[in-house]
């Protein structure tokens, strides 16, 4: 009887070891169809992931010009400012006597009240276009700067290039059009600037 019983009890241990090992093989399946599905899951997570950040990255668009694009930029620069520096000579000719260095007054003691006042009033002009040429120069030279530095054509406010058309219509462009009319970025500054915060 004693016999009979210690198999009773060997053979009732070796099915509650079976049927422990079955549930721990159904859990380990469970587990490991549940391993598959997060795979996936984050499989095509991080593939739509990809596609957003590609759209977004086209959308953006490059991040600075080529060497070729800056060469282009930089003949554009030093053209205008040849031009601009030989309008400025021209100007500074008009406005003064090449020999003794004074304004030039066309026959003032021979002119009549109202003609000094229209010499004056086109002296004041010529002055304020030579002002306006002494400001355009310096800022075509802070282009070439931005050029040499590498930073040319790279807007201030969101860091991404300012359109190619509107540098060769303002070459001293630091901004692009919208933000420079209306303070607030472009379509594409905002998505930069947003993906910063």
């Amino acid at each position: 009887m004693a016999k009979r019983k210690s198999k009773a009890i060997i053979r009732s241990t070796v099915e509650i070891m079976r049927e422990r090992a079955a549930a721990r093989a159904k859990q380990l399946r469970k587990a490991k169809a549940n391993l598959k599905k997060a795979t996936a899951v984050r499989s095509v997570k991080l593939k739509k992931a990809a596609a957003a950040k590609s759209n977004v990255v086209k959308k953006l668009g490059p991040r600075k010009f080529t060497p070729d694009q800056l060469e282009y930029f930089k003949k554009i620069i030093v053209e205008k400012r040849r031009d601009t520096i030989e309008e400025l000579d021209t100007l500074k000719e008009s406005m003064m006597d090449v020999t003794t260095g004074e304004y030039v007054s066309e026959s003032s003691t021979y002119s009549l009240h109202m003609e000094q006042g229209t010499d004056a009033m086109e002296r004041e002009k010529t002055f304020l276009f030579a002002s306006r040429g002494s400001k355009f120069v310096s800022q075509l030279d802070d282009a070439l700067a931005r050029l040499e530095s590498g930073t040319y054509g790279v807007c201030k406010v969101c860091q991404l290039l300012i359109p190619k058309e509107r540098l060769e219509a303002v070459p001293t462009a630091q901004t692009c059009a919208e933000y420079k009319n209306t303070n607030k970025p472009c379509e594409r500054g905002r998505i930069a600037l947003g993906k910063k915060q």
